[in-house]
Formats: C-alpha cells, sequence, structure tokens
C-alpha cells in the first residue's frame, strides 16, 4: 500500500498560484489511481481533482475546471496540482488520496474509493 504525503501548501493573494505535490512511500504507485480532495471550516470534504493510473485520463470538480491541473511523475511516485487563478473560496485543506485499481485509464471522483489518505496541507487565499 501507498502512503501519501503533501506538501505545498501556503497563503498566497487572490490570483496567484501554488502547486501541490504528493510523494508517496511504498511499492506499485503505478496500480493506484490518485485524486485531490479538499476541505474547508465547517464543510465536507469535496472532491478537487483525480488522475488515472496511467496519467491517461483524469477529472476535475466544475468550481476548478480550467484553474487546476493534476499530474502524475510515476518514476517519483508523485502527483501534482498545480492551481492557478486562486480565489479566496479555495481556502482549505488539501488531501491527497490512493485508490487501488486494475484499471489504468479509470479514475475516481469519490473519497470512498480511496484506500489511503495523507495528512493533508493547508491552503490559504487571501482577497
Amino acid at each position: 500500500q501507498v502512503l501519501p504525503a503533501e506538501s505545498g501548501g501556503g497563503l498566497v493573494q487572490a490570483g496567484g498560484s501554488l502547486r501541490l505535490s504528493c510523494a508517496t512511500s511504498g511499492r506499485s504507485f503505478t496500480y493506484y489511481a490518485m485524486g485531490w480532495f479538499r476541505q474547508a471550516p465547517g464543510e465536507e470534504r469535496e472532491f478537487v481533482a483525480a488522475i488515472s493510473s496511467s496519467g491517461g485520463s483524469t477529472g476535475y470538480a466544475d468550481s476548478v475546471k480550467g484553474r487546476f491541473t493534476i499530474s502524475r511523475d510515476n518514476a517519483k511516485n508523485t502527483v501534482y496540482l498545480q492551481m492557478n487563478s486562486l480565489k479566496p473560496e479555495d481556502t482549505a485543506v488539501y488531501y491527497c488520496a490512493a485508490a487501488r485499481t486494475y484499471y489504468s485509464l479509470t479514475y475516481y471522483p469519490y473519497a470512498a474509493k480511496y484506500d489511503a489518505w495523507g495528512q493533508g496541507t493547508q491552503v490559504t487565499v487571501s482577497s
């Protein structure tokens, strides 16, 4: 099983950019679809973006489509979330998650599918 660990969060002004990284320990990273979720204070955890194990398929929440890009480097066992044109409503703790899968082109936009979660990284966007 892989163990995700997020980094790259911080404080940024509205309109700015951040890149989150999620490094994974363990073996068989290429058998895991990966996802990013976020949770704002008082809110439920919500889907942000996901990528298939091969990297060939990606999906995004409507709220981030066109602004965020998910990618992965299977040689480095790492998944990334590039966040551009950030808005105050993007403020949340961002979590990386891993889902074991046999399907190389399937991504999962729902939390219940994921087997392992990171501790989260705080992203704060000031207005």
